[in-house]
């Protein structure tokens, strides 16, 4: 089998082909475009006429178009998360171009993990998650518009600038019309174009938000049943997880997730931690819907109030300790030690009071 590692970029893909052993065979350079990609499918087809696997690095918004044609070619690629590359590289840094020793770093890498996932063309997913990204950003855009119109607010009226830390809502009207009512002037101007902007931003947040809704109904409708998991999460899950048939199993989704328990026992010790790595998003989604469930219904709460309930039973002293005990000493030293715990007061009972 010969595997071809492949180092994404936005204007470049270089590819480095290695053997079972990890031996660099070739290396190609070819524009990211789809002519590229046609090139390279020529070049590793004569070069090697089956058995070939390709191992993409794991970074989707450069490497999408060529997963593509790939996968359109019939080929098979996995795609491989950068942390698993990080010795490689260290081990091989030279000076210059680094194109092709990361594209070899990318081939070892998934020589040494047999189990990456799989690349898949979903386009369902993929669109639910261009919808997820772009409302993503709208809500980030609305809060930076937010946060200079506050910064005007403030020194128009700071009274009215306390309006605007529930924005957008009831008080975005209450400061449109403050603002159509006071004189002109170019400060004026400039927050009615930034109310403008936000109430806008908030219609299209809100349409964004139902038409996700109608596309998890109809793709994961047992997601919304799931106490925790509203559609944004829902939405969230669909998107990050890509299609959920090309993990092998279970535990393959939840080491992708970052959920899976990991052992880190200790001669007699039994433990067990969280997986650090997997996708952040997903592992956020996951976490979200978890804290619900622990705060408000499900099986988490259960589990919350189980734990809460053990208590530590007591030490206490066994009937050949207690009978093998010394008697109490009658010294001098132990009467006042005894009358001074006499004499201490007693706390007040302030509840009775």
């Amino acid at each position: 089998m010969v595997l071809l590692g492949v180092d994404p970029h936005k204007d470049t893909h270089t590819v480095v082909a290695v053997d079972q052993v990890g031996r660099q065979l070739d290396q190609r350079t070819v524009t990211a475009r789809t002519q590229g990609h046609t090139e390279l499918l020529g070049w590793a087809t004569r070069r090697w006429a089956a058995d070939r696997l390709w191992a993409v690095e794991d970074c989707r918004h450069v490497t999408g178009r060529l997963e593509r044609d790939l996968l359109a070619a019939g080929e098979r690629v996995v795609r491989v998360p950068p942390r698993l590359m990080a010795g490689a590289r260290a081990a091989v840094r030279a000076l210059g171009k680094s194109d092709s020793i990361d594209a070899l770093a990318v081939a070892r890498a998934a020589l040494r993990e047999p189990d990456l996932p799989t690349a898949g063309h979903d386009p369902a997913s993929w669109e639910v998650k261009l919808l997820v990204d772009h409302r993503e950003h709208l809500i980030a855009e609305r809060t930076r518009t937010i946060n200079r119109l506050r910064l005007h607010l403030h020194q128009l009226d700071p009274d009215l600038e306390h309006a605007a830390q529930r924005l957008p809502g009831a008080s975005l009207h209450r400061i449109t019309a403050w603002l159509a009512g006071v004189p002109a002037s170019v400060q004026v101007g400039v927050c009615q174009e930034l109310t403008a902007t936000i109430q806008t931003l908030t219609v299209r947040i809100d349409q964004l938000a139902s038409d996700l809704r109608t596309r998890v109904m109809r793709l994961a409708p047992n997601l919304l049943s799931l106490p925790g998991c509203g559609v944004l999460t829902a939405a969230k899950l669909i998107a990050e997880t890509a299609g959920v048939a090309r993990f092998r199993s279970e535990a393959c989704f939840a080491m992708h997730a970052g959920v899976a328990p990991i052992p880190v026992s200790s001669g007699r010790t039994d433990r067990h931690r969280l997986c650090r790595g997997g996708n952040r998003q997903l592992n956020a989604a996951v976490h979200r819907i978890a804290i619900t469930q622990l705060r408000l219904a499900g099986p988490g709460q259960t589990y919350y109030r189980r734990r809460r309930a053990k208590v530590t039973p007591r030490v206490r002293p066994s009937a050949r300790s207690s009978g093998a005990s010394p008697a109490p000493s009658t010294s001098s030293s132990n009467l006042h030690s005894s009358n001074t715990k006499r004499r201490q007061p007693q706390p007040l009972d302030r509840g009775a009071t």
